[in-house]
């Protein structure tokens, strides 16, 4: 795959062939070597040639292969000739993170950090097929899929202050509970306010490092301060929502004469009923996600409670920000000079809204949206803000993470005869998980470095740096 190099974090995949629009890639010098012989770029160049696509097939230096679109993908489509591809969104849809601070030091965290991490893997039900504390009746699961966040606020888990900054307000328009199956509504019922497994984690950390103070102030950060960061998704639910949907979505692409370079793609017009069935689907897993993650906090702050001796409240445990990684959501954006309603598919990636867009919540705006980039259980995370300049290249698009850099098989082969618990305890990081096998698939060295990462996109201005947060102790699935 060609890739031509445009400046230090900007990377292009001409124009050949049947693509519409070329490919951009944004890394650096040392990330893009890993890149060029990366099944992931050509499927960049595959999303660039899927009909109504606007600008340019995006990629953020996290990328890596992924189902459909790379992980890492960004791609923007008109509403009259664009397409719906759920290759586009992913398995778990709204896989996202949330950040919260406390008023909590690290000096009074470590000494009870071991009781700590054992109530955080009691309150939070983590692991392959994990289920919640409570299942829920159908009629629940019908208000959850269309309030999502605020269904979970109504009953108790958590405050309504949490609902104002959360991406969409917690509640994701548009969703369609008719149009998610039986099957994947089964699966939904005892799975909300559980981890799951895989790269889904908990993880307390401290403030390392301050870029922005302004910023990091407006966020509510400081040095020293502990922090929880938890991701996690639609669970079984939004899996089953994405595996109902690819057949009928092959077939939508041949009924509609649409060309795919990779089945992977199927799609269907934004305008026809099979997208707009999709898009009600997917929107309903969206506000699951969300009433999941708003649960998980619940839990966290129980455990929390239960160990210090103080309320939530009294440990300053606020939300700072909660970003979906997997989701398509029409977006206004300009483009050569004017603005256009389309239909933005992040899949592995960020919204990066800059200061003083109007989706910012009103205590960022004039910052910009916190952007929270999970690293890997044994080295860092980043809190970024989003920038005009993301605005204007991306779509308002950022990275989601670090990127794996190892599949899960050939991680387990590194690390064949380990103990990657041991080893980040030595390290000073406590760590719970049901499965030793999620440890080795999920072992630092399974990831790019995620600073490299934060570099790239801050080097291409589509972020900025605001603070650095180290992990002390994580739980795993």
């Amino acid at each position: 795959m060609k890739l031509e190099r445009i400046d230090a974090n900007r990377y292009r995949i001409p124009k050949t062939g049947r693509m519409r629009v070329p490919g951009v890639v944004y890394s650096s010098p040392e990330l893009v070597d890993d890149l060029r012989d990366d099944p992931s770029l050509e499927q960049v160049a595959n999303v660039a040639q899927l009909p109504g696509i606007v600008g340019a097939s995006l990629a953020m230096p996290d990328i890596h292969w992924g189902y459909g679109f790379a992980i890492g993908g960004v791609a923007a489509f008109d509403p009259d000739e664009g397409v719906l591809s759920p290759g586009g969104v992913g398995y778990d849809i709204n896989c996202g993170v949330r950040l919260l601070r406390t008023r909590l030091s690290r000096d009074e965290v470590v000494p009870r950090l071991e009781t700590l991490v054992g109530a955080l893997h009691r309150a939070i039900p983590s692991g392959v097929g994990s289920k919640s504390h409570r299942t829920l009746t159908t009629g629940e699961l019908a208000q959850v899929l269309v309030r999502g966040a605020r269904w979970a606020v109504d009953h108790g888990y958590g405050e309504p202050a949490d609902l104002d900054v959360i991406e969409e307000g917690g509640t994701f328009a548009g969703a369609d509970p008719d149009a998610v199956s039986d099957r994947a509504k089964q699966r939904g019922l005892p799975q909300l306010g559980s981890l799951g497994s895989g790269n889904h984690f908990g993880e307390v950390g401290v403030v390392a490092e301050i870029y922005d103070p302004a910023a990091a102030e407006a966020f509510g950060l400081h040095l020293g301060q502990v922090t929880v960061m938890l991701h996690s998704g639609s669970r079984g639910l939004g899996y089953q929502v994405c595996s109902d949907s690819l057949e009928e979505m092959l077939k939508a692409s041949a009924r509609y004469g649409i060309a795919l370079p990779d089945r992977q793609l199927c799609a269907a017009p934004l305008s026809s009923p099979e997208a707009r069935r999709y898009f009600g689907a997917m929107a309903s897993a969206v506000n699951y996600a969300f009433a999941n993650r708003q649960m998980l906090t619940h839990f966290t702050r129980q455990a929390f409670a239960e160990v210090f001796g103080r309320s939530a409240g009294e440990l300053g445990m606020g939300l700072v920000y909660d970003v979906c990684h997997n989701i398509a959501k029409w977006e206004t954006h300009r483009v050569d000079g004017r603005e256009r309603r389309l239909c933005v598919h992040r899949k592995g990636a960020t919204r990066a809204f800059g200061p003083g867009h109007a989706d910012v919540p009103g205590r960022y705006r004039a910052v910009g949206q916190p952007v929270l980039i999970p690293g890997d259980m044994g080295r860092y995370s980043y809190v970024l803000a989003g920038t005009q300049r993301a605005l204007d290249e991306t779509f308002g698009s950022c990275c989601h993470g670090a990127g794996r850099r190892m599949s899960r098989h050939k991680a387990l082969a590194v690390t064949r005869g380990r103990s990657i618990g041991k080893e980040l305890a030595e390290r000073g990081i406590q760590v719970r998980s049901d499965s030793r096998r999620t440890l080795g698939e999920e072992a630092p060295e399974a990831y790019k470095d995620v600073a490299e990462v934060v570099d790239a996109v801050a080097g291409a201005g589509i972020a900025r740096k605001v603070a650095k947060l180290v992990p002390i102790a994580v739980v795993k699935g």
